[in-house]
């Protein structure tokens, strides 16, 4: 098979055919609808040493750092036959809180050790911290929610009983977080089953070999591809708004090294870590990192561990993109992660100007909403990522409303939402005119309103306030996001990221940011 492109590419779709299968079972049995509605999941197969062998078409910014939480389980529990390793620490292996990983090892008859691992990661609307929803203006990791080091939650097909009670005392809303954990085992117990009807199908060794020549596969792909970017030192700066805690604007800065279908990816320069929640662990750049690499490539790479062997990664420990414990890193993972994309194809858009798009959106406008909902009789806690516009590039306008980069869920649906929830919509269109200028048109954003029935806290974590997404090649920025508070009828504006208490009647209004436009406005297609 090594050589076979073929009977790869064949061993590669049953690979990613059982993650796929593993979020379908995850979907259908979780409980919350941030899982089951806006499917905020991943999933993935590793081989027998923890290095990933293929994955579903989820989240990039899970499965670009899923590989070290993978390691980190690996590395801290000895699995037997019928364990699953919880984690959720982004300094052992974890993005932020609420990213809630599963590893479960799978064996093959009495081998000694695994044949491979399945892995799922969910993100959980509450695990506990200052603010209903877990993405609070926080100033250290403490304050963000239960941190959860790799630890067993299933002994030998048992769920230790002591440790998921540990767990559901320090959470909002502990029934629908069982409900999702328990989803998430079944999911890998659906994983574990189908990679061993593939091992008695085809044998553990030609599984185990099969899964190392798919990865060397990748990896020949992606020197090819970076053989055709031109060789030098290319460079970008983009920045940040703010932490939310006085520091901004925040600089992130790159510098590629191409040589011989090599790549260095250097972010020495950029801000050392911040007091406010934005900073990012390794687990994260690495992931956006990942996503470029693979973007660049104009046919399909499978995606494993092979695409990153020819990267070599530098970011500097205590640094924004490599923070120290005990930074609070909520917003990392959902907001600098976007910021990272931005700078990385700013730098490759200078020698691969007919292939990178302008700017998109560059926020997932995070939004929790937190309480009691008496009318139910419940704590209720409701996170969601509000879609944006995504940039124009050399082949046509941006996407509208739209899901970009790092983050690749969907919406609650209104009838959703306000039948779990103590909220009614009370608007939810495009926001014409947000996109970009250019020959072609950047994307528009959006403008979600939603009412609230019953006081909460409200926490924003959100970019693009202050400064907008570029254009290319002569394109206009997008325009900036912003977020309102209409009380009494009279609406003020809200900062970027900030926890403020709602009052029954209290309308929240995200008006998310476009996408950047490319080309000149005056040879305009669109």
């Amino acid at each position: 098979m090594r050589n076979d492109p073929v009977q790869l590419e064949v061993f590669h779709h049953r690979l990613a055919a059982i993650a796929e299968e593993m979020g379908a079972a995850l979907i259908r049995s979780s409980f919350s609808p941030n899982i089951k509605e806006r499917r905020d999941l991943s999933c993935a197969v590793f081989d027998g040493d923890g290095e990933m062998a293929a994955h579903a078409a989820h989240i990039p910014v899970h499965l670009g750092s899923t590989p070290l939480s993978v390691r980190a389980a690996i590395g801290a529990v000895r699995m037997c036959p019928g364990d699953v390793v919880v984690l959720n620490d982004p300094f052992a292996g974890g993005t932020h809180l609420p990213d809630v990983t599963l590893v479960m090892p799978v064996f093959h008859g009495r081998g000694a050790r695994p044949v491979a691992y399945v892995a799922n990661r969910a993100h959980h609307a509450d695990v506990g911290g200052m603010s209903p929803g877990s993405m609070p203006l926080a100033t250290e990791i403490f304050q963000e929610g239960i941190r959860i080091p790799p630890i067993r939650i299933v002994r030998e097909g048992n769920v230790d009983a002591d440790i998921l009670a540990l767990l559901l005392a320090n959470v909002r809303g502990a029934v629908e977080r069982r409900g999702d954990l328990r989803a998430q085992i079944a999911s890998l117990e659906t994983g574990a089953r189908r990679v061993r009807e593939l091992v008695a199908l085809q044998g553990a060794d030609v599984v185990r070999g099969s899964m190392k020549a798919l990865q060397d596969y990748a990896e020949r792909l992606t020197r090819a591809v970076l053989r055709q970017v031109p060789a030098g030192v290319h460079r970008a700066d983009d920045f940040l708004d703010d932490d939310g805690c006085g520091t901004g604007p925040i600089r992130l800065r790159v510098r590629i090294t191409i040589a011989r279908g090599r790549v260095r990816v250097d972010f020495s320069g950029s801000h050392v870590q911040v007091r406010g929640g934005v900073n990012a662990n390794y687990a994260i750049t690495l992931a956006a990192v990942f996503y470029v690499i693979r973007c660049l490539s104009p046919h399909e790479i499978p995606a494993n561990a092979g695409i990153l062997r020819p990267v070599e990664l530098i970011a500097p420990e205590g640094s924004v993109v490599n923070a120290r414990f005990p930074a609070a890193v909520a917003g990392g993972n959902v907001e600098t992660s976007q910021r990272l994309v931005d700078v990385l194809l700013r730098a490759f858009a200078r020698v691969l100007p007919g292939r990178i798009p302008a700017a998109s959106n560059g926020s997932m406008n995070n939004v929790a909403v937190g309480g009691h909902d008496h009318a139910r009789g419940r704590e209720f806690a409701y996170y969601e990522t509000i879609a944006g516009g995504a940039g124009a590039g050399p082949a046509g306008p941006g996407a509208s409303g739209l899901h970009t980069h790092m983050t690749n869920t969907l919406n609650t649906p209104v009838e959703v939402l306000e039948s779990y929830y103590p909220m009614r919509v009370r608007s939810y269109r495009l926001r014409h005119g947000s996109g970009g200028r250019g020959r072609h048109r950047g994307g528009e954003g959006v403008r979600r309103e939603i009412e609230l029935l019953a006081p909460a806290q409200i926490s924003l974590l959100t970019e693009r306030r202050r400064l907008r997404p570029y254009g290319l090649a002569g394109g206009g920025p997008g325009q900036r996001g912003e977020n309102l508070l209409v009380r009494g009828g009279r609406a003020r504006k809200l900062p970027a990221k900030g926890t403020l208490e709602g009052r029954a009647g209290d309308r929240l209004v995200v008006l998310t940011p476009g996408g950047g436009g490319w080309g000149s406005p005056r040879r305009r297609r669109q």
